[in-house]
């Protein structure tokens, strides 16, 4: 008995059921989906701190109140094994635990916020370095606490974006709600493995004996098809399209690609996400009619003038032998079910805007959080567009950028486009565009997709050290491109709190800009955050700057003087 060709067996139905839940076809059946976002993040807490009032034995105003120690001083014990006493797992939402987390969103002087933003966890195993042998084999250095860890048996993996959208607020809000469902669903596809149960973490019945739960094989079918299409739904630029982490297709002049590199690492997984998401998008706003088209009539095609037009007219992504409706797949109907269209991505007409993003995800070896002053960490960043991340170092308070801007300015940007994006202007404020953008890099912008505006990401990998950085900002460009990286890291130092420090940088950048965008910040703790302030001064180094810039911008005829 055979299954699509090959000869029948649990592996290959369980590849046919993948396949038909992910398939390119099915881009609204994702797993973004099928569960809501994981907002919030599970830990450990004493029960006693759940309702202390209510213990009869609590009879000391909240001032005096100490820490429960216990018998024989066990407050050290615990702090080693949260589960030497009595825990309770909670799950807090991220968003309001402003001790770790804060955002600042401000429109600026714009009509409209077009930013987005998006901080939880994510179900996909663990990406995070390996702790020493030496480490993890001392007694009592591991912390317990297999609750308060995904359902991988990892501990979680956190997830924070940030997503500028330019011509409206389809493209980022597209990215908010299912850009993290794209990335679960290659890490199910390509069998991402966990980097800390190597060997041992999975099911040997569920595993493909080549590697993955798809397979070695599938998985480099998987790259070649996804190129593929972006060849025969677009083609221009994407006719040699090889992206840097596809091993399927590089051609490596070495006797192999490197070590990091392969088809279920965490840096193929990111790309397969953008790229997928991107096409998705792109090939949902090639198959609708424009707004100018489907303003006056409910149906463009009964009208008399449109029906005069070529079949393609319509066709942003322009071809003599394919359709308007090249992109949509007419996929049979089950019995009571809605049909595949009722939510098209991008909205009911063709959206030509786009988004930039940038995603950091953050991983630990242990179940102790990443904000944790002994935790070690890993952290991720998939970048596109101006979108920054930023890390500050605690040794001497300088910030760390972990992205690039994608602008035609860039060498390397400029390179990769010359071939095919001929018309390289310069605005009138000397900055170099590309079809009217001033991304080289972004979602959806469907019609600069031939050109080579695509959603490759640059993917940066760092392993955080124990309290060597004291925090991560994402933010976007209304921010960047008002302050330098040093002001952005003396302005959080200067805050008690994450939440606090994303208000007043959201709120300094739009009150000193002269001409405010769209401003969104992303403020997380790290390990070094309570000596945020120790290294290279502090915050003085920009202090003086800084409150000129303030006076400046509270005075408007300075400016004139």
């Amino acid at each position: 008995m055979s299954h699509f060709g090959r000869p029948y067996s649990v592996r290959a139905a369980l590849r046919a059921v993948l396949e038909e839940t992910f398939s390119t076809a099915r881009p609204w059946a994702s797993i973004a989906q099928r569960r809501a976002f994981h907002d919030y993040f599970v830990t450990h807490l004493p029960s006693s701190s759940l309702s202390p009032d209510r213990s009869p034995s609590h009879r000391l105003p909240r001032d005096e109140s100490q820490p429960h120690s216990g018998p024989s001083g066990r407050a050290a014990q615990f702090a080693q094994n949260p589960s030497s006493r009595d825990t309770t797992i909670v799950r807090i939402p991220i968003r309001n635990a402003k001790h770790h987390f804060g955002a600042g969103v401000s429109r600026g002087s714009r009509p409209h916020n077009e930013d987005t933003y998006q901080a939880g966890t994510i179900e996909i195993p663990a990406f995070a370095k390996r702790r020493p042998v030496s480490l993890s084999r001392r007694p009592g250095s591991e912390v317990q606490g297999e609750a308060a860890k995904s359902e991988s048996g990892d501990p979680q993996v956190f997830y924070f974006g940030v997503f500028d959208g330019h011509g409206g607020t389809e493209c980022s809000e597209f990215l908010r709600d299912r850009l993290h469902g794209y990335v679960e669903e290659a890490a199910l596809l390509f069998g991402m493995e966990s980097s800390l149960q190597r060997g041992s973490s999975a099911d040997a019945s569920s595993l493909d004996s080549e590697g993955g739960i798809m397979g070695e094989q599938d998985a480099e079918d998987l790259q070649k098809s996804l190129v593929s299409s972006w060849k025969e739904t677009v083609g221009g630029y994407f006719k040699r399209f090889k992206p840097e982490y596809f091993p399927a297709v590089m051609n490596y002049t070495g006797p192999e690609p490197p070590e990091t590199l392969n088809n279920s690492s965490v840096e193929t997984v990111l790309t397969y996400a953008f790229l997928k998401a991107d096409l998705d998008f792109t090939a949902a706003q090639a198959s609708k009619h424009s707004q100018q088209d489907s303003s006056n009539t409910t149906n463009p095609a009964d009208d008399p003038v449109l029906s005069d037009k070529r079949i393609n007219d319509n066709d942003v992504l322009f071809h003599p032998e394919r359709p308007a409706s090249q992109n949509l797949v007419h996929r049979p109907q089950r019995p009571n079910s809605s049909p595949d269209l009722s939510a098209p991505i991008g909205g009911s007409t063709r959206f030509q805007g786009g988004s930039t993003a940038s995603v950091a995800m953050i991983s630990t070896p242990t179940a102790v959080p990443f904000w944790h002053p002994a935790a070690p960490s890993t952290l991720i960043a998939a970048h596109v567009g101006d979108t920054r991340i930023l890390l500050s170092r605690t040794s001497d308070g300088k910030p760390v950028s972990l992205t690039t801007n994608h602008h035609p300015d860039a060498p390397v940007e400029a390179s990769r486009l010359r071939r095919y994006a001929a018309t390289f202007v310069t605005d009138s404020f000397g900055e170099e565009r590309i079809g009217g953008l001033a991304n080289t890099r972004s979602f959806g912008d469907v019609g600069s997709k031939r050109i080579g505006v695509s959603a490759e990401p640059q993917i940066v990998k760092a392993d955080l050290g124990p309290a060597e950085y004291a925090f991560v900002v994402l933010m976007s460009d209304g921010i960047s491109s008002v302050l330098s990286d040093q002001e952005i890291v003396d302005i959080i130092k200067e805050a008690k709190t994450p939440a606090q420090a994303a208000k007043d940088l959201t709120d300094f950048a739009v009150e000193v800009a002269q001409s405010a965008d769209n401003a969104t910040a992303l403020v997380v703790r790290l390990g070094g955050w309570e000596r945020r302030s120790e290294g290279g001064g502090g915050s003085i180094g920009t202090k003086e700057q800084r409150d000129y810039r303030k006076q400046e911008a509270e005075d408007p005829r300075a400016r004139r003087r």
